[in-house]
């Protein structure tokens, strides 16, 4: 997702001279060909995230669009007063970038995971929140920000889904995509995790469950209609995220649906409980660690629809 996100920026460059790339002394080596070509549409601000917001907030007020660029909870949570005060009360025309988003830096702790930030990022006015799940949204994602006027956040994960567009399929910010079709759970997946629900719904298809899988790539706003239509037309629906339950994805589709006074047969949020991702190792062994891979999401779901567990081990 990060060299498809830094590619299309590089080719929208030309065309769209206002565009500013600030980074927070990472990711040079993604980097490098839009340094060459575009020197005076980059700074390296340093690691100093909390002063990078302040310098795009600023640049953004004199008419630029203004990408922060930096790992895991690095651009959101060590500058969340910037956000809040400079770039987001301002209206500022600024575009936040994490490239680590969840637990895609395994191996060197949660310090460097972004595991709170759809929760906190979401909560604040103005704030646009996008989530892409494979290369196809990420690098339509990026386009739309471009045009896009005002405060942004966009979770970049390291893994992605398989490819999920069809032929002639147009992106939509604010619109759900069902990139599976099915009648009898609703599995709903924001971020690269998307890839480990579509696994779980072929798990699940071998035991005659059909899912339908949809990619929430904008968590904010939300769709309400593509979520109302899934509620009445499954028999429930599971939230699959790489972030704590408390707030996230998972919590917005649950407020939407009890406000629009929606109630599927069921709802369970797959994610992290009430926990810190402080165990080490690769993105995908986490995810099997806490619980949030396609076998954990498909036994989430057997439990609800009364399937043996054991048909998924």
């Amino acid at each position: 997702m990060r060299d498809t996100f830094v590619r299309i920026l590089t080719e929208l460059v030309p065309e769209n001279p206002s565009i500013l790339l600030l980074s927070g002394d990472l990711g040079f080596g993604v980097l490098n060909d839009f340094i060459a070509r575009f020197p005076r549409h980059f700074l390296n601000v340093g690691v100093a995230e909390q002063n990078m917001s302040g310098l795009a907030a600023g640049m953004a007020l004199e008419g630029h669009t203004v990408f922060t660029y930096s790992i895991g909870n690095f651009p959101t949570l060590r500058c969340l007063e910037q956000i809040r005060n400079d770039i987001c009360y301002h209206r500022a025309n600024v575009k936040i970038v994490s490239v680590g988003g969840g637990m895609s830096y395994g191996p060197v702790g949660m310090s460097h995971h972004a595991t709170e930030d759809l929760a906190i990022l979401r909560s604040i006015p103005e704030m646009l929140v996008l989530s892409p799940g494979d290369l196809w949204e990420t690098a339509e994602a990026t386009r739309y920000l471009v045009t896009h006027r005002g405060p942004a956040y966009l979770r970049l994960d390291k893994s992605a889904a398989r490819p999920t567009t069809r032929e002639g399929e147009v992106f939509h910010c604010g619109m759900i995509r069902t990139v599976r079709a099915g009648s009898d759970v609703t599995l709903a997946a924001a971020g690269g995790i998307l890839g480990e629900a579509l696994a779980a719904a072929d798990i699940l298809e071998k035991q005659d469950i059909d899912c339908r899988v949809l990619s929430v790539h904008t968590v904010k706003p939300l769709d309400t209609s593509t979520l109302f239509a899934a509620a009445r037309e499954t028999r429930g629906i599971i939230t699959i995220e790489e972030h704590a339950v408390d707030g996230g994805m998972g919590g917005a589709i649950a407020e939407t649906l009890m406000e629009g006074g929606v109630y599927p047969g069921f709802f369970y949020r797959v994610g992290l409980r009430n926990t810190f991702s402080s165990v080490v190792g690769s993105q995908q062994y986490l995810r099997k660690t806490y619980s949030i891979d396609a076998p954990a999401i498909a036994q989430a779901v057997s439990a609800r629809l009364g399937v043996s567990a054991a048909a998924f081990r």
